[in-house]
C-alpha cells in the first residue's frame, strides 16, 4: 500500500493511497475555509490519514500538525471516556444514583437520577440560561456544581431525552472528582493521554502549550441576546407552536447559549478553567487515537484503557427518543451519539461531535476512528457538513477494501 507525503499546496501531511478521496475533500474544504484544521483517520490501530492545512490566526500563521483547537460539544466524549475508565475499575456504577457519589445532588428532587440518566442525557437537567446569572460563572467549578445541585429537573428524569449542551460537563466532571479525587481536566492526562502518549488532548489548556492554540473566529451570539434577536426567537417561537412543530428555539438557547457568552470564548481564563463539555483543545491525531481506542475494543498500540465489556457497554445505544432540545433522534450512547451520514453504511458507529465543526468516531465493526478539529465554522450545535463529508468518504474507502 502506498503512503503519499505533502500533498498539495493547500495540505501538508500523509495518506495511504486508499483513502485518497478523504485527501481530496479535505484539500477543498481547506481552499473554501477562513482558518485552518486537521483531519485524522486511523484503521486498525494504523494511522493513514494524517493531514492539516489552512491558517491558525487572522496573522496568517500556518496551521501545524500538533495545533490545538477548541471543539466544544467533541469535548464531552473525551469527558465521557472519563467515566467508563471509573466504570471499568468498578469504582463507578451506570445504575447507580449519582447521589451516591454526590451526596448535595438530590436536592430538588435529584435523588433518584442515576449516572446512565446523565451520560444518556435523560436526566432533565438541561437547562444552563436560568441557572446562572452570567457567562462567567461557567468559568467557576465550585459555582456550576452547586447550581447543578440545587436545579430541578425539567421533566421527570427517565421519561424523556434532552441534550445536555454544557450541563453535561459539569455533571460528568464532578462524578469524576468526587469519585478519583482529582479535577477531570487532570485525569483525561493521568488516565488516557499519557498511557496512549498523546500530547493533544486537554480539557483547559496549559500554559506551557498554549502558544500552539489556534483562536477561534468571532461568533456573532450577542445578536441573539439583542432586543431585536429576542423578538425574532419569539415570533419564531410562536410559529412553530402554532403549526405543531416540536422546535423550541428557547429551549436550545436555554441549553448551549448565555448572556456574556461571547466574552467568557475570548476571556483568557477559558484556558485555565475546566467547562467539560465546550473547552476541549485538541489536536487531530490525540482526538483521533483516544477514539481508535474505543474502536479496538479499548486498546490502542498495545495499551489497553478499557476493557471489551465496558466499551460494549458505553457504546450501546440507550433511548430512541426525539431529542427535546436538537429535535433530532440522537441514538444516545453512554456519552456519544450516532454518527449522522454514514449510519448506513457504518451502522456500529458512534461518536461526538461539536459546534463549528469538529468531531470524532469510532466504528468498532471496521476497527475504524475519524477526528477532525478546526477553528472556523458554524452549522448546527452538533457539527456541519464538513465533518460529515470526510466521514463518508472515510466510510467508502473502508467499504471498498471489503
Amino acid at each position: 500500500m502506498d503512503t503519499h507525503t505533502s500533498v498539495t499546496g493547500l495540505i501538508t501531511g500523509r495518506y495511504d493511497d486508499e483513502f485518497a478521496e478523504v485527501a481530496d475533500i479535505f484539500s477543498s474544504q481547506i481552499a473554501r475555509t477562513d482558518g485552518g484544521a486537521s483531519v485524522a483517520v486511523y484503521h486498525r490501530g494504523k494511522l493513514v490519514v494524517d493531514l492539516w492545512g489552512g491558517r491558525r490566526n487572522s496573522e496568517g500563521d500556518p496551521w501545524q500538525r500538533d495545533t490545538l483547537a477548541m471543539c466544544f460539544s467533541t469535548t464531552k466524549g473525551v469527558a465521557a471516556t472519563c467515566a467508563h475508565v471509573l466504570a471499568d475499575r468498578g469504582e463507578l456504577n451506570y445504575d447507580e444514583r449519582i447521589a451516591t457519589y454526590w451526596p448535595e445532588f438530590a436536592q430538588n428532587g435529584k435523588g433518584a437520577i442515576t449516572v446512565r440518566q446523565v451520560l444518556s442525557h435523560s436526566a432533565g437537567l438541561h437547562r444552563l440560561g436560568t441557572i446562572i446569572d452570567h457567562g462567567s460563572n461557567i468559568l467557576d467549578w465550585d459555582h456550576m456544581t452547586d447550581a447543578l445541585a440545587r436545579a430541578k429537573p425539567a421533566y421527570e428524569p427517565g421519561t424523556s431525552v434532552g441534550y445536555h449542551a454544557l450541563t453535561f460537563g459539569w455533571l460528568v466532571g464532578e462524578l469524576v472528582r468526587r469519585i478519583s479525587g482529582i479535577p477531570i481536566q487532570k485525569f483525561v492526562q493521568t488516565e488516557i493521554a499519557e498511557p496512549l502518549g498523546l500530547d493533544g488532548l486537554y480539557i483547559g489548556c496549559p500554559p506551557e502549550q498554549r502558544h500552539r492554540v489556534a483562536p477561534l473566529k468571532s461568533m456573532a451570539f450577542k445578536r441573539l441576546r439583542t432586543p431585536v434577536g429576542r423578538f425574532a426567537v419569539n415570533q419564531v417561537s410562536r410559529g412553530l407552536r402554532a403549526v405543531g412543530s416540536p422546535v423550541n428555539p428557547h429551549r436550545m438557547l436555554n441549553s448551549a447559549m448565555f448572556r456574556g457568552m461571547e466574552d467568557v470564548l475570548v476571556d483568557p481564563r477559558l484556558l485555565d478553567a475546566a467547562v467539560p463539555a465546550m473547552n476541549g483543545y485538541f489536536d487531530a491525531v490525540s482526538l483521533g487515537a483516544m477514539y481508535a481506542m474505543l474502536a479496538g475494543g479499548g486498546q490502542l498500540g498495545g495499551v489497553r484503557i478499557l476493557s471489551e465489556d465496558t466499551v460494549r457497554k458505553a457504546s450501546a445505544i440507550q433511548n430512541n427518543q426525539r431529542d427535546r432540545v436538537v429535535v433530532v433522534t440522537m441514538q444516545w450512547r453512554l456519552g456519544y451519539h450516532r454518527t449522522p451520514i454514514i449510519a448506513k453504511q457504518l451502522p456500529c458507529a458512534y461518536g461526538h461531535f461539536g459546534f463549528g465543526g469538529s468531531g470524532a468516531w469510532a466504528d468498532p465493526e471496521h476497527d475504524l476512528a475519524l477526528a477532525m478539529v478546526c477553528n472556523r465554522g458554524g452549522g448546527t450545535p452538533i457539527g456541519d457538513l464538513r465533518i460529515l463529508r470526510l466521514s463518508q468518504a472515510t466510510a467508502r474507502a473502508v467499504s471498498a477494501g471489503t
